[in-house]
């Protein structure tokens, strides 16, 4: 069997090529002076490992020995995984963004042996078809046009560069007012799917911050419409096949506007963004269904995805036996014989029918009530409830012997952040100590295994650290830890997360621009240095970043974070209003910013009714920690949040706002009139 150099990599992704043909390098010093010392065009092919397209590419043209002999013998090849170097993966989708009006994976870059890209595209068919050129016959124009014209080719790579220049421009600020928010509402309400929830039509993507945002602005405004559209979304998706009805989970999209039809790999990152909104749901209804799609979601995480050293892994493929789907699917003859007289009930419930409603399978949805299958049965709705919980152990059980898609077992410390922040606020609406645990665990882990110097490393798999924290993994990471402390305030949280932040703004900020830069002062240096502003399937990195930033300016006063979040939210918030489905997560921090925090110190949890009450009111711009013992608290003494608070024998709540505290609150409705 043929080995590239990839066989070296510890990416899943990479080592999914590592036996490809095609003449292999990853990004590297190795690589890119090889490039320059042939002369040769670099082919830069970034994708991972979870990706449906990325793979059809690699059977059409990369598993193709015709084609690999031609891109062995014209091009520098590179593979990179978008998920391990973010940064370079933002430089070359802007590009693509620019050249063809869309981006994606794979991306297929061509770039001149100094990183100058100069041809730009996704997937391409190994053959002209689909009306697009096949990849065979743009790898012999381009390896001509690089022999006969360089002057051409180094005029278009100039044009992108400069236009690259372009994208990095400073925006003027804009006062950070209410009058942003109702803006913004409004023109996020009008991309909403009244029928079905969700922005937009197919393919739909869940849009955590989005939902987050409807609510806090419902809470503002009293406008019930801008809840109710959230809630309808989160109701249809934990209905439709995107959610995992027997495993749990989310896939990454829907390819349909009903949520019906998933691309069936499941992403770590939305199942962290996913159960938060769950949480807020069911804080606002008290409803139990949203903590039920909450509970088996972070189960999913803990039973599937969660390594013995307390990571998280990063995803599952959609594909299993080359087909995708396969493993979450259903005929109907096979749920009967598995389920025997349970089986009509199951099938009513999650719609599932002899024909089946996708390929001829069954992907399970719900879009019936309990009472209404109880009432065709003759059942009560809890009998009913216990057979479905029995069916579905039943079948998970058999599921579970299927080949298992695809998993990367690779760590990220951004996307394992977000997973430790949804632990935390699983923690909270719950009351379970497993998911505190797990959360907790997690910090352990990138403290012992990815943090050294005081710095950040990216990514971990089999026992080896690498690449310097970006942007994400910083503002995730201090965001997390401080989601941590608000539960259990040890001072070892809080420490680092002032560290950490103080780090981003030394080696992060562009004082010129008013933003984070994706990379550090000392990272590797590319054709340009990118930035991260837009909230899509993950917050951006500066979004976060001005959020955490707000935080520890009220836990300790430091001024500079409060100048740093202001900037960047004023610098953005004019873009955000006018196009909010991509500022979410930033229009989340505007809201808390422009309501300004409520500071909620609770001292000695032995009251439960309090204590309880305040975890589930439903409170999305309070600063809340929980003081269980008098020793966490005078460990923080040194702290501004927590100055002039001392611990009592009984449950006592301060509240303060704008520089005003209250006196020690001890009956509920003391507390709630404050509040």
């Amino acid at each position: 069997m043929v080995e590239n150099n990839l066989i070296h990599e510890s990416s899943p992704y990479l080592l999914q090529h590592a036996n490809n043909p095609v003449d292999w390098y990853g990004w590297n010093e190795e690589s890119l002076k090889k490039a320059k010392d042939e002369n040769k065009p670099i082919f830069l092919s970034i994708g991972y490992s979870s990706c449906h397209w990325c793979h059809v590419m690699a059977h059409e043209s990369f598993e193709n020995d015709d084609v690999a002999e031609f891109m062995n013998e014209n091009f520098i090849n590179i593979k990179v995984d978008r998920e391990e170097r973010p940064d370079i993966d933002d430089i070359y989708q802007k590009v693509c963004q620019m050249a063809t009006g869309q981006g994606g994976w794979p991306l297929s870059i061509f770039l001149t042996p100094d990183q100058k890209p100069f041809y730009a595209g996704t997937y391409f068919p190994v053959l002209d078809s689909y009306g697009r050129p096949g990849f065979g016959s743009i790898c012999r124009q381009l390896s001509q046009a690089w022999k006969e014209k360089p002057g051409d080719i180094e005029k278009s790579a100039e044009r992108f560069i400069g236009a690259l220049h372009k994208t990095e421009k400073i925006q003027s600020p804009s006062k950070l007012e209410r009058t942003i928010l109702d803006e913004a509402a409004m023109n996020l309400f009008q991309l909403g799917d009244p029928t079905y929830g969700g922005f937009g039509s197919a393919p739909k993507f869940p849009n955590a911050a989005n939902i987050s945002f409807l609510f806090r602005y419902a809470k503002i405004s009293g406008l019930v419409k801008f809840n109710e559209l959230a809630l309808k979304t989160l109701k249809k998706m934990a209905n439709g096949g995107i959610f995992d009805q027997i495993g749990g989970g989310f896939s990454r999209y829907s390819t349909d506007a009903k949520w019906l039809v998933p691309h069936f790999e499941k992403m770590l990152y939305d199942n962290a963004l996913m159960p938060v909104n769950y949480a807020e749901g069911y804080q606002i209804t008290k409803d139990p269904f949203y903590l039920d799609v909450l509970k088996k979601t972070l189960d999913f995480v803990l039973r599937d995805m969660t390594s013995s050293e307390g990571g998280f892994y990063s995803a599952y493929d959609a594909d299993s036996e080359g087909v995708e789907g396969k493993y979450y699917v259903w005929k109907k003859s096979e749920i009967k014989e598995i389920l025997g007289s349970d089986a009509d009930l199951f099938c009513l419930y999650y719609d599932v029918t002899d024909g089946g409603n996708w390929e001829g399978n069954n992907i399970l949805c719900n879009n019936l009530n309990i009472s209404t299958v109880a009432f065709n049965f003759g059942m009560s709705e809890s009998d009913v409830a216990k057979v479905l919980q029995s069916c579905s152990e039943k079948l998970l059980k058999v599921r579970s012997t299927r080949v298992p898609p695809g998993l990367d077992d690779k760590v990220l410390v951004s996307w394992n952040s977000l997973m430790i922040t949804a632990f935390a606020k699983g923690y909270r609406v719950t009351g379970s100590v497993k998911y505190l645990d797990a959360a907790k665990n997690c910090i352990s882990f990138i403290e012992s295994k990815l943090v050294v110097d005081g710095k950040l490393l990216r990514t971990y798999k089999n026992g080896v650290a690498k690449i310097d924290g970006y942007l994400e993994d910083y503002s995730y990471f201090v965001n997390a830890l401080l989601d941590v402390f608000e539960i259990e305030p040890d001072q070892k949280y809080l420490k680092m997360s002032l560290d950490l932040g103080h780090h981003l703004v030394d080696h992060f900020w562009d004082s010129k621009n008013n933003s984070f830069f994706m990379t550090s002062d000392d990272h590797e240096k590319l054709i340009i240095r990118p930035k991260s502003n837009y909230d899509l399937s993950l917050p951006s990195g500066n979004s976060v970043s001005a959020f955490v930033m707000l935080r520890l300016y009220h836990l300790s006063q430091e001024q500079v974070f409060l100048g740093i979040a202001t900037k960047i939210m004023e610098s953005q918030a004019q873009t955000a209003a006018e196009n909010p489905f991509g500022f979410g997560y930033l229009l989340n921090t505007i809201s808390m910013y422009i309501q300004k925090p409520v500071e909620i110190t609770l001292i000695n949890t032995e009251n439960s009714e309090i204590c309880n009450s305040l975890l589930l009111d439903y409170m999305p711009n309070s600063i809340f920690v929980t003081i269980q013992n008098s020793s966490q608290l005078s460990n923080l003494s040194e702290y501004p949040f927590f100055v002039g608070k001392s611990f009592e024998d009984k449950t006592s709540v301060f509240i303060c706002k704008d520089f005003t505290c209250s006196l020690p609150l001890h009956t509920l409705d003391e507390i709630n009139s404050n509040l």
